[in-house]
Parts: C-alpha cells; structure tokens; sequence
C-alpha cells in the first residue's frame, strides 16, 4: 500500500469512529468512551507517523509544499490537545460530548486540507514506487508509534524520533495498567453484584493524566 492510500485508510477509521459516536444515545457513556478511546488511539498512531515519516519526506522533496507541512503540524497541535484532554475526561462529564464535537470538526477540516490539497501534490511530488516505499516505512512507524497523545512533545525530526520512542513506552505501561485497573473493577462487580448504578471511582483520574 502507497503512503497516501494508507493515510486515507486510517482517516477512513477514523471517520467510522466519528459517525459511530455522533449515533449514540445522551446516556451512553460507557460506549462513548470506548469510543473516544479508540479515537484517541488512532489519531496518536496517526499524527505520530505523519510527523515522524511522512511530513519530513514531504518538506526534503517540496520546498513549496513547505506552508502545508507547516500548517498541518498545527493543526496535529490543536487535534491532539484535545485528545488530551478526553483521554483523563469521564463521559460523563458536562463538556465530554462538546470536546468531542470540537475535535470532530478539527479532524474533519484537516482531513479535507490534506486529501483535497496536500495528497494531490504529493502525489505529483513523488514516483509512484517512491510512495510505495514510504508507505511501508509509514506501516513500520506504526508498530512503535505512541498510543497516547502528547502535545508538549517536539513534532519535527530529530527530537520527535526519540520523544517518541520514550512516549511509547511509557504508553505500553499506562495502557496495562489501565488494562488492569478495569479488570479488577469488573471483578469486583462480579463478585460484590455491584450494578453499574453504584458509584464508582473513575479510571481516569488525576494519576492516568497524560504526560507531555
């Protein structure tokens, strides 16, 4: 797969995850965050490789396409404040839904910029087997991309390549342990018959807040 036919995919998913939230229901914030979790993963993947990858190979090859880089690493800025907000936000919180509906819009129109304006330069930009090959090392940034977002982090090469990999790391550590946390929790109800009425502590509180 090229590099822009997997960038495309990816926005694809994510849209899916968009349309999925904007159908559920006032009260249904057990499957809006899971939701807003996967869009959280996706969008970190996502940003991540663009950054560390893609953006890079698109500034050494097209000086012109230099304003587009530099508007899309900002507007990755914005996108992934917001993520890291909902990341440690309860859906049930007064402004949860409207930071959603914020964030939408704010991938959307980047989403837009990019296929409607950048992809099609790039496309110009690059053979068609020189798209190919950054498409495979976009696949292979994925693998070790972070998971979470980080907005304080550099986004340009080369200090993004080794906030990266540490970001990374400490996300494998912050996904298992929030990967426990509601193992436990669950047993707990299992064990107690303790409804999903009952009040409960959230799991993501002051100690998952994302670091830079």
């Amino acid at each position: 797969m090229d590099a822009i036919a997997l960038l495309k995919a990816d926005h694809k998913t994510v849209e899916q995850l968009f349309r999925k939230f904007e159908k559920t229901g006032p009260n249904a914030h057990k499957l809006k965050r899971r939701l807003v979790d996967q869009m959280v993963l996706e969008l970190s993947i996502h940003s991540a490789i663009e950054e560390q990858v893609f953006y890079p190979a698109v500034r050494a090859r097209s000086v012109p396409l230099l304003h587009e880089v530099l508007r899309s690493l900002e507007e990755h800025h914005v996108v992934k404040w917001l993520l890291s907000e909902l990341d440690d936000l309860r859906p049930d919180a007064e402004r949860f839904d409207a930071k959603v509906r914020v964030l939408m819009e704010n991938v959307r129109a980047h989403v837009l910029e990019e296929e409607g304006t950048l992809f099609p330069e790039v496309k110009k930009a690059f053979r068609p087997q020189e798209l190919r090959a950054l498409g495979s090392l976009l696949e292979s940034a994925k693998k070790t991309a972070p998971t979470h977002p980080h907005p304080l982090a550099p986004d340009t090469p080369p200090g993004n390549l080794v906030a990266g990999a540490v970001s990374a790391v400490m996300d494998m550590g912050r996904d298992a342990l929030r990967a426990a946390r509601r193992k436990a929790t669950s047993k707990v109800r299992e064990v107690t018959g303790r409804t999903d009425k009952s009040p409960k502590p959230s799991l993501y509180d002051a100690g998952d807040a994302a670091s830079p």
